[in-house]
């Protein structure tokens, strides 16, 4: 097996992320990463931007890598090799990043999704969550803004809740609703948070309940991976719930779909490569 160099390109709907790996078989070595908020830019030129300087910090041209592939809204990028749905780029790139993971929780700026996988990262089943926006990581930054708080505080801040808040979980209108009553109650940042993080995560355990992920590892990826409060959250109502799962999430849990569709694009070019040489 020769070594080839891969990218990866993540373009969501809050951020671009990219990734740069090298694959020799079984061997897997990361070279580098990037992320770009969008805040109304152009998403491709973000992610050619990011391709690009990744390669010059590594000391590489566009020629010598092997496969770029994208995932999320990435599918009409110009100078990807291929495309790949972000269930499977996400699935791989969790278990790249947790090999005990066999459900992946992908919580986005607009909507989540729970993942069933298998050991390597191929998706067994899926569930989205509903077409409202009150479990997504947009809903959670418009409320920080209300509360005028930083979106990198509102982790620590929910896991100091003495008395949380009941939120509802119907939709995003009418829990941004409770929240303005709540603060005109004086009701405090932390109770109001950690009241969101606990209906947003009774609703993610119901989801992963539905998909049959009953026990083991479930790894978060996306852009509220890295919310502590809501991880904290996840793992009061999995227990609540009476699933025997433990949410965890890793410093890198951004770059999954990223990562992911890296590494199918590795696997993607070897069969090709093994097919042209049977056919030679």
């Amino acid at each position: 097996m020769n070594e080839i160099v891969t990218a990866g390109i993540d373009i969501g709907s809050g951020c671009v992320k990219a990734v740069l790996f090298k694959v020799d078989g079984e061997r897997i070595e990361w070279l580098d990463k990037e992320t770009a908020r969008i805040r109304n830019r152009d998403p491709f030129q973000l992610a050619a931007e990011a391709h690009d300087g990744m390669l010059a910090r590594v000391g590489l041209a566009r020629r010598d890598v092997a496969y770029t592939a994208s995932t999320g809204d990435a599918e009409n990028l110009g100078f990807a090799t291929g495309h790949f749905y972000s269930m499977t780029t996400h699935g791989r790139g969790a278990v790249y990043l947790n090999p005990e993971a066999r459900a992946v929780l992908d919580i986005g700026a607009l909507n989540g999704r729970a993942i069933k996988v298998d050991a390597g990262g191929r998706v067994l089943t899926y569930k989205m969550t509903s077409q409202c926006a009150s479990g997504s990581g947009q809903f959670l930054e418009n409320i920080a803004r209300y509360l005028g708080i930083a979106q990198d505080e509102i982790g620590t801040l929910s896991q100091k809740a003495d008395n949380p808040e009941k939120v509802s979980s119907i939709c995003a209108v009418l829990a941004e609703t409770d929240v303005i009553n709540m603060v005109s109650r004086g009701i405090t940042a932390s109770n109001i948070l950690k009241g969101i993080h606990v209906s947003m995560a009774v609703r993610l355990a119901k989801l992963l309940k539905s998909i049959g992920a009953n026990e083991g590892v479930v790894q978060m990826t996306g852009g509220l991976a890295l919310d502590v409060g809501l991880v904290s959250a996840l793992n009061e109502a999995l227990v609540q719930e009476k699933v025997s799962l433990v949410a965890t999430s890793h410093p890198d849990s951004i770059y999954a779909g990223a990562i992911g569709a890296a590494l199918w694009g590795a696997f993607r070019h070897q069969k090709l490569a093994h097919l042209e040489e049977l056919a030679a």
